[in-house]
């Protein structure tokens, strides 16, 4: 079994004892002695008594230096404020002997707030047992100095005080807390049991301690404000990428040596290629088909400091063939407004021009201003019964005409006539619904209600017999051809016909099938209209009554009247 080492300064104080107790048991035989014995075993007792006493001391200053040390290595070993803080306040207890202690810091007011209550048991102390002293702590925060009281009830400075009565307060040591020179907070430790726990020696070590301390808990501040920055930063860099991404539009990045540093989803999908193989590559590696074009803007604007907006280019891409492209180009900057690059923002015209040309080709077919009254997501598949002025036109002499023409010159003659009625018909609001070989149909009163629709479409009829004589002027005598027109009023079913993926927006009706019956017995350059029709415009046309009208499909005759003139 080993037996452990006594330490020095008790061998000393053994040494005292025993140098006592030889000097007593030698006084009977003083006289027998040699002289100075005895007085000579009194020094030498009393200089191993102070001896022990002073290693004594030393041997406590030490320990309390080793405990400095460790308790250091360990608040310094975290940097979770309430772990830090929960540490400095075990340890403090742990070393002064006391019975409760509390740690206060500075809140972003100024406020002095506890941040942790601890007891000797290691144990968080609940509300109801924060009775403290609060003289005492507002002195050491005036003050900035420890103040240390044995029994605070008989101490002339608080004994007073009504709270030190009141809580029973006895031994308290109060030290601030300070971080070169501002003080953060006090560590306030008490005993409401025994007087005389703390001297001195433990407000000086509690004093060194506190400067520690104050460093650990200033640092684990910082670092839950760092820790809180870098949340919010890290929350606003989420933000800011998701906003980048949600951007419909493509956005490139690069700096002054043209070599992109950014870019996002969209423009991954407009120019064909992953951000992978597009962050770090120069603009004419990534962008080769425009580099010629693009390459000149982007040097401008970084040597005038200024942004070129709308630049569109046409352009063929490798992944997708013939695409259309709008740019703008603008300075990238920095914080300080020194350039840095420049940011180049992409939209893919592409199927924006697609759908332009096919809105183009349907003006073409209905007026413009029908178009723009029209709902998309009010046109379903099917159709609604409405009152309509149909119109059919076609071309008389074609049939003959076109034994004698090439195929390009028969088409070419075909688009005068047929943009000719077309024309007509748009410049009077109406709906041209389809051309049927030679022939025109259209119709008036819908999809926009028209109070005058009849009268929209005999002036129809009129301006496309004044275009034909324009156009004769310009075509040689064998390409004068005329028009039969035929024109009546009646209800029909307008709406979507066909299937989803193939859809005509027309007229069904026997109203529709008996313009074209009449439109099939007119002359050439002449305007049929029908009874119903002349009824609704009689007071503002002239008119010649013809013979009733036998047509297919009808049993019996149709009165007509052809339209000269107006009023």
């Amino acid at each position: 079994m080993t037996v452990p080492p006594i330490p020095v300064e008790q061998q000393v104080k053994n040494l005292s004892q025993l140098a006592g107790q030889v000097r007593s048991s030698l006084l009977p035989l003083r006289g027998s002695l040699p002289a100075n014995t005895v007085e000579e075993l009194s020094q030498l007792e009393s200089r191993l008594y102070r001896l022990s006493q002073g290693m004594t001391a030393f041997a406590e200053e030490r320990k309390n230096l080793l405990a400095l040390t460790e308790i250091s290595q360990v608040i310094n070993s975290t940097l979770e404020l309430d772990e830090v803080l929960r540490i400095v306040m075990d340890n403090i207890i742990k070393l002064t002997g006391a019975e409760r202690g509390f740690l206060m810091l500075r809140d972003d007011t100024g406020q002095m707030g506890t941040r942790v209550a601890r007891n000797w048991e290691q144990e968080s102390l609940n509300q109801s047992e924060h009775a403290v002293s609060r003289t005492v702590i507002q002195r050491v925060i005036e003050s900035g100095e420890a103040i240390l009281t044995t029994n605070a009830q008989e101490d002339p400075r608080f004994g007073g005080q009504e709270s030190i009565i009141a809580f029973n307060l006895r031994s308290i040591l109060c030290v601030p807390l300070k971080v070169k020179n501002d003080l953060i907070g006090v560590i306030y430790t008490d005993n409401r049991i025994r007087s005389g726990i703390f001297s001195e020696a433990e407000k000086d070590l509690l004093a060194a301690f506190s400067n520690q301390a104050a460093i650990a808990i200033d640092n684990a501040r910082l670092f839950a404000s760092l820790r809180r920055t870098l949340a919010e930063v890290t929350e606003l860099k989420n933000l800011m990428s998701n906003i980048f991404a949600s951007i419909a539009s493509g956005v490139i990045t690069a700096d002054v040596e043209d070599q992109i540093t950014l870019c996002n989803r969209a423009a991954e999908f407009i120019i064909g290629q992953t951000a992978a193989e597009i962050i770090g590559h120069k603009l004419d590696e990534i962008l080769p088909s425009i580099a010629h074009e693009i390459l000149p803007q982007v040097e401008a604007v970084r040597n005038q400091d200024a942004a070129i907006t709308d630049l569109e280019i046409n352009h063929k891409s490798p992944q997708r063939g013939t695409v259309d492209w709008r740019l703008n180009v603008s300075p990238l900057k920095d914080a300080d407004e020194t350039t840095q690059g420049v940011a180049i923002v992409l939209d893919d015209l592409t199927e924006r021009k697609r759908l332009e040309g096919q809105r183009k080709l349907f003006e073409r077919m209905v007026s413009p201003a029908v178009i723009q009254q029209l709902n998309p997501d009010s046109l379903a598949l099917g159709g609604n019964r409405v009152d309509i002025t149909c119109l059919f036109a076609d071309i008389r002499g074609f049939t003959s005409y076109s034994e004698t023409q090439s195929p390009e010159q028969l088409v070419s003659v075909l688009n005068r006539y047929l943009a000719a009625g077309a024309e007509a018909v748009l410049e009077e609001e109406g709906t041209v619904d389809k051309f049927l070989g030679d022939a025109v149909m259209a119709w008036f009163n819908a999809p926009i209600r028209q109070s005058d629709h009849t009268m929209r479409a005999v002036r129809t009829a009129l301006r496309l017999r004044d275009r034909v004589k324009e156009i004769h002027g310009t075509l040689p005598p064998e390409a004068h051809l005329g028009f039969g027109v035929g024109i009546h009023y009646g209800d029909a079913v307008l709406g979507l016909i066909g299937t989803e993926k193939r859809l005509e927006y027309t007229a069904i009706g026997d109203s529709v099938n008996t313009t074209k019956r009449l439109q099939e017995n007119a002359g050439r350059n002449q305007i049929v209209i029908s009874q119903p029709a002349y009824e609704r415009v009689k007071s503002k046309i002239v008119v010649r009554e013809m013979e009733p009208m036998s047509v297919k499909g009808k049993r019996e005759p149709i009165q007509v009247y052809e339209v000269l003139g107006l009023l």
